[in-house]
Parts: C-alpha cells; structure tokens; sequence
C-alpha cells in the first residue's frame, strides 16, 4: 500500500484547493465553452488533461531516478520545492482583490485544433512542470514502495480530479462564467484560502524528515 489515509486526505484537500481556484486552465476552458459551445469547452478540458500526463511521466521517472541514485541530489529538490509552494503561496495571500481575467472570446476552431492547442500549451508551460516537481514529492514516502508508480499515481489522482471540475465547468459554462464575473470577490477570497494552503505545504515538506 502507497499511500496512508492521512497522507492520502491531505493531498485530496490541497488538490481540491487548487484545482477550485480560477486559473489560466479555468478561463481558457471558460473562454471556448461560451465562445464555442459546450463540446468545445470538453475537448479543450481533455487536451489539458493529456498535457499533463507529459508532465506527470516526467516527473515520475525523472525524480523517482533521482530519488535512487542520489539522496542528496533529491534532498534539494525538495528543499527547491518548498520553497517555491511557500513563495507561490505568499504571492496569491498578497494579490490584489482585483476581479479574475476577463473571459476573452477566442477565434472558433476545429475540434482537433482545439485538442491540440489545450496539449500544447499545457506540456510547453513550464510553470507545470516545475509545479509537479514542487507538488508532488512531500507526498511520496520511499519507504511505501516504487516511488516511480507514487508519483504516477498522485498525478493522476490530480489530473483527472481537475480535468472533471473542468469538464464540469464545460457543462455549465454561460451561468458560472456570469458568476464569474459578478462575484470578483469570492474568487479573490479562494485566491486566498489555496495561498495559505500553499504555504503550510510548502513549510511542512521543508520540515520533513527525509526518509
């Protein structure tokens, strides 16, 4: 077994933190959704989501190698990693209350074309990346097993957690993203709550022993 029931839940609490905070992924979905209809905003969601099984396997074999050649090495990964969710985290507790972006409306395309650009500019974001590499391992335990399957496993836990609220966002697109627009202060309000969720994560992983 992986995964403890308290590890377990606290990755599902800041997963849900995150993936509930407008984000580039939200309004881009958003933004073809009411641009394009309900079919569109899906596929754009599921382009999103096969990006980031890039990053996934990425982080998976790269840091589980890692993990195995060099504690060391691993050791200031982690170390990077906190640092970077506590720095993201103090960014988002510092925001402005301004109201999210503007939905934009986009250029109508095909249904391939927008599968593909929702891969594209998934896999050639780097702040993905070297989310994964932040996020992922202060919740994987060397001692629990193959840390190569925990990563893999933890990524799509998260993957298809969001690509869900996002599909499901799809569906309701005209009302949420008029909720959107009309309650800029509940979206600062969660910008918020996952800051100092970010923080805590980010000092517990620099807190942690290594195994």
């Amino acid at each position: 077994m992986f995964f403890d029931a308290t590890r377990l839940t606290a990755y599902f609490l800041a997963v849900l933190a995150l993936i509930l905070t407008p984000g580039p992924d939200t309004l881009y979905v958003l933004a073809r959704s009411m641009g394009q209809g309900r079919k569109a905003g899906i596929v754009s969601a599921l382009g999103i989501f096969v990006g980031c099984l890039f990053h996934i396997a990425a982080a998976a074999f790269g840091l589980s190698a890692l993990l195995a050649t060099s504690a060391l090495a691993f050791s200031v990964v982690k170390w990077g990693g906190a640092a970077y969710l506590v720095w993201m985290g103090v960014q988002m507790l510092r925001s402005q209350d301004d109201a999210p972006e503007e939905v934009r409306a986009l250029p109508a395309l095909g249904l391939r074309r927008i599968f593909r650009d929702g891969v594209v500019t998934n896999v050639l974001n780097p702040k993905v990346a070297v989310f994964f590499l932040a996020f992922l391992p202060q919740f994987v335990d060397a001692s629990a097993g193959s840390t190569g399957l925990q990563f893999l496993g933890l990524g799509l836990m998260f993957s298809v957690t969001g690509t869900s609220w996002l599909v499901l966002l799809a569906a309701t697109a005209g009302a949420f993203g008029g909720w959107m627009r009309r309650n800029p202060r509940v979206a600062a309000w969660q910008k918020r709550v996952t800051g100092g969720v970010f923080v805590v994560l980010g000092t517990r992983l620099a807190l942690q022993r290594q195994a």
